[in-house]
Parts: C-alpha cells; sequence; structure tokens
C-alpha cells in the first residue's frame, strides 16, 4: 500500500479499497496503521506519501516553466474577475500571479498592491494603475518581500479583492505553503480583502504544506484547471467555494 502511495502521489481511500478488494473500513484501519509507523500522510479521503509535506521549496524561476499551458488559461480567466474601475486590488506573489499582472487590461483604473518584486517591475510604469509595493525582506526563493514589516504594512489596507497563490489546497488543511514568513504575508493577505480569489493549478489541490495561512472557508472562488479529480472539486464545493475549471 505503501509503494501505491508513493507511486500515485495521492491515492483514495475507495481507489486502495477497488485495488485491494477490501472494504473502506480496512484501508483507513491500515493508513492509521502506515501513517503511526511515518510511511505515509493521511489527508482528507485518502493519503499521500511521508515526505510531501516536507518537499523543497521550488524557486521561481523553476515554478515559472512548469504547467505553463495551465497556468496562462488560469490568469486569463482571472482577468474575468477583476472589480469594477477605481478598486484596490491585491496580488500575492507566485507564478500565475505574474502572468495574470501581465494581463491586466491597460484601460481600467485601478489601485494594484503586492509584495511581488517580479509584479511591481512589470506593473510599474502602467499609466491606470497606481502601485503600492509592500515594504520587507526579499526571499530569493520567491522574490517577494516579507516580514513583519510586511505584514504592519497590510494591516492599514482594505482590498475589494485578491489573488492568492498557494502551495498546497485540501479541505482538511486548507491553503498551505512550506515557509513560515511568507505564509504570515498571505495570511494578511487573505485577512485584509473583501473577495479571495485562490489561483492553482491542480497539482496544488490534494497536497499539504507545513504551514497552513488560510482555512478553505475564508476563499470565495478557485480558479484552477480541468484536471482536478471530481471528488476533490466536489468537497470544495461543499465547503462553500466557487471552483472554475478552464
Amino acid at each position: 500500500m505503501t509503494q501505491l502511495v508513493r507511486e500515485r502521489g495521492r491515492i483514495s481511500v475507495v481507489e486502495l479499497a477497488q485495488e485491494y478488494a477490501v472494504t473502506t473500513e480496512t484501508v483507513r484501519r491500515d493508513l492509521s496503521v502506515l501513517e503511526d509507523r511515518n510511511l505515509i500522510r493521511r489527508v482528507h479521503g485518502g493519503a499521500i506519501p511521508a515526505d510531501a509535506l516536507t518537499l523543497i521549496e521550488a524557486g521561481l524561476p523553476d515554478r515559472d516553466v512548469a504547467r505553463i499551458e495551465q497556468k496562462q488559461r488560469i490568469a486569463a480567466a482571472a482577468v474575468e474577475l477583476l472589480p469594477r474601475a477605481d478598486s484596490t486590488v491585491i496580488l500575492d506573489a507566485g507564478s500565475t500571479t505574474v502572468r495574470l499582472s501581465r494581463m491586466l487590461p491597460t484601460n481600467l483604473r485601478m489601485t494594484v498592491v503586492t509584495h511581488a518584486v517580479p509584479i511591481a517591475a512589470q506593473l510599474a510604469g502602467s499609466p491606470q494603475i497606481e502601485l503600492h509595493l509592500l515594504p520587507g525582506r526579499v526571499r530569493r526563493h520567491t522574490h517577494a518581500a516579507v516580514g513583519p514589516e510586511t505584514v504592519e504594512a497590510l494591516d492599514s489596507i482594505r482590498a475589494d479583492l485578491a489573488f492568492v497563490g498557494t502551495n498546497g489546497l485540501t479541505v482538511e488543511h486548507g491553503l498551505s505553503t512550506p515557509d513560515r514568513t511568507e505564509a504570515a504575508v498571505k495570511r494578511a493577505i487573505v485577512e485584509r480583502s473583501r473577495r479571495v480569489v485562490v489561483l492553482a493549478d491542480s497539482s496544488k489541490v490534494g497536497v499539504e504544506r507545513t504551514i497552513k495561512f488560510a482555512e478553505l472557508s475564508s476563499v470565495d472562488t478557485l480558479v484552477t484547471d480541468k484536471e482536478i479529480a471530481t471528488h476533490d472539486r466536489r468537497a470544495i464545493e461543499r465547503v462553500g467555494v466557487e471552483v472554475i475549471t478552464v
């Protein structure tokens, strides 16, 4: 069973029961034993490899070349969710939000707040955008400002909409990321926004990273690709999150 979990990356209790021709109750008992031995990690409705929570965080250049087509479609769909003119939008750091920043309409007046250096560089010359770059220490991995200064600056902001990225998304563990300082900034972004839209390709769904920064119930909309598993989509929608697939 451990080997199958490692091969699939994530597998449901139902799939395991069918694979081994046993009841789901038997699978759950076996998974509990394997988790006690630190061989797998139980998640909502199934299991993932034990080391899935401790994978090395990929840097922004590496992530920018992964699942390019899906991220392009997700970013294009996100443009359709932009609020009216003269609204305030927060753009979280991430490879998909960078793509979104390149697609923002040139004729729509808005205030954009970001802690991502690549997004700030992209929007700095836009005549219709009032750009606010948050202060803080810039992480080499993500090219994003983090730290107490960043969180404090967000405390005085109230945004109409935030586009947020995540390293992991499950009903049980919510939105998560490997780095504690990134999590603190993302948490503040979610808290300071009237509406929260998560941009995440389907490879992030069903994954749990070390630090949770928001409950899934804090999210209004998830924009993802059509490869999302049906059971994951239904579970997310049951929490009250709108799921848009592209």
